[in-house]
């Protein structure tokens, strides 16, 4: 039996006496509470055996041991892809909500990587359990050169071979690209348009959220440019182009200007008119250069069917407000 061991650190700014159990919950690299209980194996506390049940406090050391069971292949998979556009060095999906980008815990099969390593007609991808954990997660996601959130759908950028890889890799590195998409808020932001610069931390009271924060240096720094559409009422539909790539960085950007994405389990709030909506994020539009081009190409991808339906009860609930002034770094 080969087990895996996952080591936390709980940190110095932690809420003391939570949970061990509830700690590992809450740690972006941590399980769930139910598969926890099933797949633990051993749990140690400063070293020490322990239960789901203890309370850790900042400083302490959890590790957990369970039985591995990545698989050995990464299989492909006969799943529809809505292509926007291919050639011999890339592939453009309409990445639909729901879909993870790339297989990792929890998620081995179904994923985008699973449909293109199908649609291109490859074998299954050999995966490696020990190493360097770069080239571990690199034979997970062959071609993927960014990401979306499992419930983001949208515009999605792929390379079919070790050169587009890298050619496509060096400009999101170098921020060449334009990436816009397309929000439903809950509330309205300060301004009708703006330019949002903080860094964002991780957020000492939930490790799977992340936070912006201003006046440090902690974190990572991350800018956003917005445009308000139109409202309605209190609900807002929003343009946005990210100039860095962060974790997560629209939702928590939207919360930190006061109008969370309407569906957002994370950093959104339940919404009695639209209890059942997901998240309310596409990505509308990428502009970037393929292999081989001096040009830039534009891609853009259809509005969904859940926006036009959000928007149509809100048309019929408020006035539609149209906000027409646009912030003078927004560059049509």
């Amino acid at each position: 039996m080969q087990m895996t061991r996952l080591l936390l650190k709980v940190p110095q700014e932690f809420s003391e006496g939570m949970r061990l159990d509830q700690f590992v919950a809450s740690s972006p690299d941590g399980m769930n509470r139910s598969k926890l209980k099933s797949v633990a194996q051993d749990i140690f506390l400063n070293g020490k055996g322990a239960k789901l049940s203890a309370k850790v406090h900042s400083g302490d050391i959890v590790e957990i041991l369970w039985e591995d069971n990545v698989p050995d292949n990464i299989e492909p998979e006969n799943i529809p892809l809505k292509i926007i556009y291919e050639d011999e060095n890339v592939t453009v999906v309409n990445k639909k909500q729901g879909m993870v980008t790339h297989p990792a815990a929890g998620n081995w099969n179904k994923t985008l990587v699973n449909g293109l390593l199908y649609h291109w007609g490859m074998e299954s991808v050999p995966q490696l359990k020990e190493g360097q954990s770069n080239d571990v997660l690199h034979k997970r996601r062959p071609g993927i050169v960014h990401r979306l959130d499992k419930d983001t759908s949208g515009i999605i950028i792929t390379a079919r071979n070790r050169d587009s890889e890298e050619w496509l890799c060096q400009q999101f590195k170098d921020r060449k690209t334009q990436k816009e998409y397309l929000c439903i808020c809950q509330g309205r932001p300060p301004a009708s348009s703006g330019d949002v610069r903080t860094q964002i931390i991780r957020d000492p009271k939930n490790r799977q959220r992340f936070k912006a924060v201003t006046a440090t240096t902690e974190g990572k720094f991350a800018r956003s440019i917005y445009h308000v559409v139109a409202c309605y009422g209190p609900y807002s539909l929003i343009r946005v182009r990210i100039k860095t790539g962060r974790t997560h960085q629209i939702r928590v950007h939207m919360k930190y200007l006061g109008c969370p994405i309407l569906g957002d389990k994370i950093y959104g709030k339940a919404d009695e008119i639209f209890p059942d909506a997901t998240l309310m994020l596409h990505s509308r539009q990428l502009i970037i250069k393929l292999p081989g081009s001096e040009h830039y190409t534009r891609f853009r991808s259809c509005i969904p069917v859940r926006f036009f339906k959000v928007i149509q009860k809100l048309g019929k609930l408020y006035p539609r407000e149209i906000l027409p002034k646009v912030h003078p770094k927004w560059k049509k």
